[in-house]
């Protein structure tokens, strides 16, 4: 039959250590006697307990709830690293760009001009001290095979004081790898994913409202239809993916499910296809959960087919590339708007559009709020990483071109989200519903 042994004894020389052995040998045990005692022991265990833990009692309730959660107390780097003195001979102040440096960039663009105009008004009211603020920038089209040794190329030889990026959640996770270890600030202006913060890494902060925040938002719609039926469409990007998860745990909480959740697949150009199977069961409404260009092929898909019901889209709605894609469809699509536009917004979108010929969509907007958050930080704290980590978290609430920054205690902004509808090339709020008004 065969046996478990138990562990062997220690190898000794001449005849103790062949006492040893058969002493070893002894101890065999047939698996039908260990599971017998592993019977035993189930049974005469109390109900609900585990190992070393005490038993379910009515004074001990069983609970689901862990003893501690690290979450719901705020970051805070606690190592070493205030105490070393500001480096006198730097002559300009480097902040790592991880992103591409060319405005005709498809999805980057947009950010590395608003954070090039942010660094350019920064050193016209001085700098630092005096000296000039340089963005350094480094960037793969494959962040994965190559972005890796260019974050830490920024970080070990460039010496870079902190790093904004990068231009997704993809890379921003990339970025997110090598801060925790080189100890130094990532402010992230264009991801809204919330694992970005869910590392507990105390260095990581994100301007944008996370999918967890828009994603109920964008439920409720679904409920004021009158629950009536709805088709989701999604992605399989990053973005899309990590969207989808916020978006089916909000619609479960209404007690609701779509009709039909279908694939939309770039690679295969399946956009009609897909239009056309979403509109066969007559949906009420039909929620897009893609990235830009995908989200504007969809639309236009979907108006081509003569679909007049709700058309709700995630944040990829509200990106430049998405308006210039999709054409006079756009009318009607509800998206979750990500910005609140302060007084200096009408400013800024047209000098934007004076100097790029573009328009300032919310992405290229929370990166020129990245920028000058951080120029803050580095004049409040001086040239010193864990000083300026330190400072970007005591800045808080605080006042941008996008909305008040307020960070939650993994450093996610807590900037509350609402819909907006295009009407008439413009964008509208779309009235919050009161609480207990029936849809």
């Amino acid at each position: 039959m065969t046996s478990l042994a138990a562990p062997a004894a220690p190898r000794e020389f001449g005849s103790r250590g062949r006492d040893a052995r058969r002493l070893s040998r002894s101890r065999v045990l047939p698996i039908g006697r260990c599971l017998c005692l592993l019977v035993v022991s189930t049974i005469v265990a109390p109900r609900g307990a585990v190992a070393g833990e005490p038993p379910v009692t009515a004074e001990r309730p069983k609970s689901n709830a862990p003893y501690f959660d690290r979450r719901a107390l705020p970051l805070e780097y606690v190592g070493p690293g205030r105490e070393d003195a500001e480096d006198a001979n730097v002559s300009e102040v480097r902040i790592g760009y991880f992103g591409p440096d060319s405005p005709a960039h498809p999805d980057g663009g947009d950010l590395w001009c608003a954070a090039s105009l942010a660094i350019e008004e920064a050193n016209l009211e001085g700098g630092y001290g005096g000296k000039p603020f340089r963005l350094v920038a480094r960037w793969s089209d494959d962040p994965w095979t190559g972005g890796a040794a260019h974050v830490t190329r920024m970080v070990y030889t460039e010496r870079v004081w902190a790093i904004l990026g990068g231009i997704d959640s993809t890379s921003t996770h990339l970025a997110e790898q090598v801060a925790a270890k080189a100890l130094l600030p990532l402010v992230c202006a264009s991801s809204s994913d919330r694992t970005t913060n869910s590392a507990i890494v105390p260095w990581v902060f994100s301007l944008l409202p996370g999918n967890q925040l828009q994603a109920p938002v964008l439920a409720e719609l679904a409920d004021r239809t009158g629950r009536r039926p709805f088709v989701v469409i999604a992605g399989e990007d990053h973005e899309s993916r990590s969207f989808m998860a916020e978006l089916a745990r909000a619609i479960a909480t209404l007690g609701l499910a779509p009709q039909f959740q279908l694939v939309y697949r770039p690679a295969d150009s399946n956009a009609a296809d897909v239009a056309r199977r979403a509109i066969r069961s007559d949906p009420a409404a039909i929620v897009l959960v893609a990235d830009p260009r995908g989200t504007a092929l969809l639309v236009r898909e979907l108006r081509g087919t003569g679909f007049h019901g709700l058309i709700c889209a995630g944040p990829a709605a509200g990106r430049r590339r998405f308006l210039e894609e999709v054409g006079d469809g756009v009318e009607g699509v509800i998206f979750p708007l990500l910005v609140q536009p302060g007084e200096k917004w009408p400013t800024l979108e047209a000098a934007f559009r004076e100097r790029y010929q573009r328009s300032l969509d919310f992405a290229a907007a929370s990166t020129y709020d990245a920028v000058h958050l951080l120029v803050a930080a580095i004049r409040k704290a001086g040239l010193n990483r864990a000083r300026i980590g330190d400072a970007l978290r005591e800045l808080s609430p605080w006042n941008g071109l996008t909305g008040t920054v307020r960070w939650d205690n993994l450093g996610g902004n807590t900037r509350p989200v609402q819909l907006g509808v295009f009407v008439a090339g413009r964008v509208e709020r779309v009235p919050a519903r009161s609480p207990g008004r029936t849809p």
